[in-house]
């Protein structure tokens, strides 16, 4: 591939990960972000077998290992029973696989530090509305219609809330769910929890608790956990208004175990809301502009594959440029490499999510009676377990990976701050 000039809106995972890969195939990459201070959103996620892979790619696992905490299942109960709802866990699978739960700020963090050792620019305080292609060019529209560029090549990896997506010729639909949650990253001391599951709490589908163990943003820091609450996000200012002290008082009612992460809660502002979308962009290409991530596609975080759908889309974007000198026929390739993964990914949390956020009763039943006892039986725990590891279809070769020896992986010492610790 010859040498692009290319640029990227967004500087979150999507967008980082995009710029590392495309500098090392020898492009010309700049980055523009809307923020003053290149800074993460968010708490918690897992990172799959999926997004894994792809940093390892980067030579960035070790560090990230680091930071996280492994998690080898996915347990959820009725709270009020403690009837097993959800089990699922990773060795039902051949291969060793498992997640890391990381901190926004981890994952950030260290692509971040990858990005400004490339010596890759990035321009802040760059407010984008669009993007448009001008015969072999794409230029970038900021808040005062100014053109920014020309560029070879736009990345657009803003968000679920693009505008840049929004005004492209594709433009997703997009259908915003009901159910979002409060999160929030608080101290782990004096929990009782398994410090390699994700751990959930229900009361039907209205109630959803969890608690992610998220390992530390930075090296030698504490480590601490993600905790959450599900909420419709039309009733969540009348929750604030109701007050903290009967909201904390309604969740140790569900969850007792969980008192030491409320009482260090003391203040509305330490709980973020976030609120969730449907939106699929078909292909996920307008132009000489590309979508990756939550641009491109979107869905709740049921199945824990946000970031690691962005992941794999910066790899095989970058690998089908680097097959050919031909953009457009590279930008196609990238759009059907991509289809048939984000598509089933996108309808089976389109599937899921209303078992565990919604208001009905009946799909709650469904859940607790029926589908807790068929995902018992065999092929389903390994069935369940290459949805959670994003693998029920195999992404790798489309973006030119190889998936991780996971065995050989654990195997390794955990490197942090150049001191090896035992995996």
């Amino acid at each position: 591939m010859k040498r692009l000039d290319i640029g990227i809106a967004g500087a979150g995972p999507a967008g980082l990960a995009s710029a590392l890969m495309l500098a090392r195939q020898g492009h010309h990459v700049e980055i523009l972000e809307r923020f003053a201070e290149v800074a993460p959103v968010g708490s918690g996620l897992m990172l799959q077998p999926t997004g894994l892979t792809a940093l390892d790619a980067l030579g960035l696992l070790q560090p990230m290992m680091a930071l996280g905490s492994r998690i080898d299942r996915l347990h959820g109960a009725d709270a009020r029973s403690g009837r097993t709802v959800l089990d699922v866990r990773y060795d039902a699978l051949v291969g060793g696989r498992f997640g890391l739960a990381v901190q926004r700020a981890a994952l950030f963090g260290v692509l971040q530090d990858a990005v400004v050792a490339a010596g890759i620019a990035i321009r802040t305080g760059m407010t984008l509305t669009g993007a448009r292609t001008s015969g072999e060019k794409a230029l970038l529209l900021d808040a005062s219609g100014q053109e920014v560029g020309p560029y070879d090549l736009v990345i657009d990896a803003t968000g679920a809330r693009s505008t840049i997506a929004a005004g492209a010729a594709t433009a997703p639909g997009v259908r915003e769910l009901a159910y979002g949650a409060f999160w929030a990253t608080l101290d782990s001391d004096g929990l009782s929890h398994d410090p390699n599951a994700l751990t959930q709490r229900y009361d039907r589908a209205k109630v959803m608790i969890g608690i992610l163990p998220a390992g530390r943003a930075q090296p030698k820091a504490r480590d601490h956990v993600a905790f959450f609450w599900s909420v419709k996000v039309g009733d969540a200012d009348a929750v604030k208004r109701a007050g903290l002290d009967r909201w904390k008082a309604g969740l140790r009612g569900y969850w007792p175990d969980c008192a030491p992460l409320l009482d260090q809660i003391s203040d509305w502002d330490q709980l973020t809301l976030a609120r969730y979308a449907h939106r699929t962009m078909r292909p996920p290409v307008s132009g000489r502009v590309a979508f990756v991530g939550d641009s491109a596609h979107s869905t709740s975080p049921q199945l824990g594959q946000g970031a690691n759908m962005a992941l794999i889309d910066a790899a095989t974007l970058a690998h089908t440029l680097s097959l050919t000198d031909d953009i457009d026929a590279a930008l196609a390739a990238y759009g059907r490499a991509r289809r048939n993964h984000m598509a089933l990914f996108q309808m089976l949390s389109l599937a899921f999510t209303p078992f565990y956020q919604s208001d009905s009763a009946a799909l709650a039943w469904v859940r607790d009676r029926l589908v807790a006892t068929i995902a018992r039986i065999p092929p389903s725990p390994a069935l369940l377990a290459s949805i959670v590891s994003g693998t029920l279809i195999d992404p790798f070769a489309a973006a030119g990976l190889k998936e991780c020896d996971w065995h050989a992986i654990c195997a390794q010492p955990v490197v942090e701050s150049g001191v090896a610790v035992p995996a």
